[in-house]
């Protein structure tokens, strides 16, 4: 017995309709990058495994998709390695490729690879797959889709001011109801690493802050503990846990807090112009909230992070983003500040799903389907729907000839919007009969009728 087909955990199939509601939210956040001067660009799934590994932090580097050598590679795997149980040294000499993990280091290494094509600022939108060895749950896949936008080139905040903005239009056009932009800075982070002694451990603090919410405070303070951070230290961070009350009464705290922190305060300083730019020009349905707890694991931010999380609805986040200072250098070229922002498809997709909020046009349906009544109606129709066609209509002739209940019924199947009957005595009289599936209307058009019904 044939073992039944699967794919594998963590991925997906989408049918047609579901693959025109994924269309939708492409769509609309394509629409507002452009708006925003974004032009597109695409690399390749995968890069060499130098390119990604060491620049996610640890965590991020065992969620790497390697792909094993072949042929004669092979052969130059160090197998000395695995005897002296050395696996992360045997798994480089496996694999000289890997899928990516993301958008924005293949991004980097693309501006470093073609610096001198591109003006700058230079600001790019991305909508492509990205593929991570994640333990798959609700709203966390091992493939899925980023929507990325980013600029290189420029330290202005402006931009982190349009990203705030652009989150703001693209999840009001799709109309989700109500949503919170989370806001800090790395800046922030460091400073409240170096106030409680403990700067050389700013990736161990900023790792187990970003999981608050995961594992409660208890649990990040047991992980702070395991990483040799303080009791003391501990004890200095952990009240930051507890900060309420509006931004502004937030930020006041925090500029107490970290009064003998220049880099602290510097974070207060841009964190303070980006809220007070985002309130002049106003939203539509945000809320933005300074968190001093996100941290976002990613090892490469060092001024803004975002996050954006839906009310109401128990998923993650499902954008983020922020500023990476010198990303570019690591690939040679220093000096290129950016900042940048990711949409999350799949968990949007997941969102509208679950709050149905696709618009009733969104489906995968045919617009006109011609029935078949035998080869020379069959004949006639083919030549109808070339001319359709050319003016852009999606159209077809059902395959064969068979009952018209069979017909209409496989019309219901694809949604199909209009049926077309010609028949013996239509082709004879000139005529077409039109139904709309929808309201069960029926009438009565001739061949130039049809035509200009469809053109509007």
């Amino acid at each position: 017995m044939a073992q039944k087909p699967a794919i594998p955990k963590g991925t997906r199939d989408f049918l047609p309709d579901e693959v025109a509601r994924r269309t939708y939210i492409f769509d609309t956040i394509k629409s507002v990058f452009k708006t925003y001067g974004f032009a597109p660009i695409e690399t390749p799934s995968f890069e060499l495994s130098s390119t990604l590994l060491g620049k996610y932090g640890e965590e991020g580097d065992r969620l790497i998709f390697r792909i094993l050598n072949s042929g004669e590679k092979m052969k130059k795997a160090d197998l000395d390695a695995l005897k002296s149980e050395n696996l992360a040294r045997f798994a480089n000499s496996l694999s000289e490729k890997a899928l990516r993990y993301d958008l924005t280091v293949p991004f980097a290494r693309f501006v470093v690879q073609h610096q001198n094509e591109l003006s700058f600022p230079f600001k790019r939108y991305q909508i492509q797959p990205v593929w991570r060895a994640d333990r798959p749950q609700h709203g966390r896949y091992q493939e899925f889709y980023q929507c990325d936008a980013d600029v290189v080139g420029s330290d202005s905040l402006l931009y982190e001011v349009d990203f705030v903005q652009i989150f703001d239009q693209v999840l009001t056009n799709l109309q989700i109801p109500g949503f919170t932009v989370k806001i800090n800075n790395r800046k922030i982070l460091s400073g409240i690493a170096e106030v409680s002694g403990e700067s050389d451990k700013i990736i161990d603090i900023t790792v187990a802050i970003d999981k608050l919410d995961k594992i409660g405070e208890e649990g990040v303070v047991k992980e702070l503990l395991e990483k040799g951070v303080s009791e003391k230290a501990i004890g200095i961070i952990s009240p930051l846990f507890q900060i309420t009350g509006s931004n502004e009464d937030r930020l006041n705290q925090m500029k107490t807090f970290l009064k003998n922190s220049e880099i602290g305060l510097k974070g207060i300083e841009e964190l303070e112009f980006v809220l007070n730019q985002t309130t002049e020009l106003g939203l539509e349905r945000a809320e933005v909230e300074f968190d001093v707890t996100l941290a976002r694991g990613l090892n490469y931010y060092t001024g803004a992070i975002f996050e954006v999380k839906v009310h109401d609805v128990k998923m993650g986040s499902i954008c983020g983003g922020g500023r990476y200072d010198d990303l570019t250098g690591l690939f040679g070229l220093s000096g290129l500040s950016g900042v940048g922002i990711s949409f999350g498809a799949d968990r949007i997709y997941d969102v509208l799903n679950e709050l149905d909020l696709y618009p009733e046009n969104t489906n995968a349906g045919l617009t006109l389907l011609f029935a078949n009544f035998g080869e020379k109606e069959a004949t006639y129709c083919l030549k109808l729907t070339k001319k359709l066609r050319q003016n852009g209509l999606d159209c077809e002739v059902y395959p064969s000839v068979a009952k018209m209940q069979k017909q209409f019924k496989y019309a219901d199947n694809r949604k199909v919007k209009f049926v077309a009957i010609v028949g013996e005595d239509e082709l004879n009289k000139g005529i077409i009969q039109l139904k709309n599936m929808e309201s069960g209307e029926q009438k009565e058009l001739t061949e130039s009728d049809l035509l200009q019904f469809f053109n509007k």
